[in-house]
């Protein structure tokens, strides 16, 4: 049954294609024109040309010689003898075991790729994306926070400065007083 309608749903689709392509287009005997009638026709009258004439027949026998020539492999076939391909395989045996370890290993390393771990990546990417944008902004208060501590550095050594500085202003007082009463200094 199931081939029946196969070739029912067939038999519709080809005569809407039919009529997209003719129309309303009948042949000679009134009846709408068949695609498969026209190719069969025109496959017939391609066949009788070709028996008909020798050159036609000689090119159908030899296309696959044709074929063959107009492959782009066929020059290196001519071109290089197996020798010297097998020493060009030879020369490249290093590199091609290399290739083979390294293709072993992602063979055996597909089931990470296989794992949640991986198929996660899509949703951890939203929160790294988040946690970046939250880094950024707390890179940003730390160069404020750098900054203002920075400033308050150089306050403290100005004012360390101008106390050393005092103090020592003071000493020299107290020193020249001293030295005016005629008390010696404590060492």
């Amino acid at each position: 049954m199931d081939k029946t309608t196969e070739m029912d749903n067939l038999e519709m689709r080809l005569r809407a294609l039919e009529s997209r392509i003719y129309g309303e287009r009948k042949n000679k005997s009134g009846k709408p024109v068949k695609c498969a009638e026209s190719l069969a026709r025109i496959q017939a009258g391609l066949t009788n040309t070709a028996n008909k004439r020798e050159r036609v027949k000689i090119l159908h026998k030899k296309i696959e010689d044709l074929l063959k020539y107009l492959d782009p492999e066929f020059t290196d076939h001519i071109t290089v003898p197996d020798a010297m391909k097998l020493e060009f395989i030879l020369a490249e045996e290093d590199f091609l075991l290399s290739q083979a370890a390294l293709l072993e290993q992602v063979s055996n390393l597909q089931p990470l790729l296989d794992s949640t771990y991986i198929r996660d990546v899509p949703e951890h990417a939203t929160k790294l994306q988040r946690l970046s944008q939250i880094h950024i902004k707390q890179q940003d208060q730390s160069e404020v926070q750098s900054q203002e501590v920075k400033k308050l550095f150089e306050e403290y050594n100005k004012m360390m400065f101008l106390l050393s500085k005092q103090f020592t202003q003071w000493d020299e007082t107290l020193r020249k007083m001293e030295e005016a009463k005629g008390i010696r200094p404590v060492e």
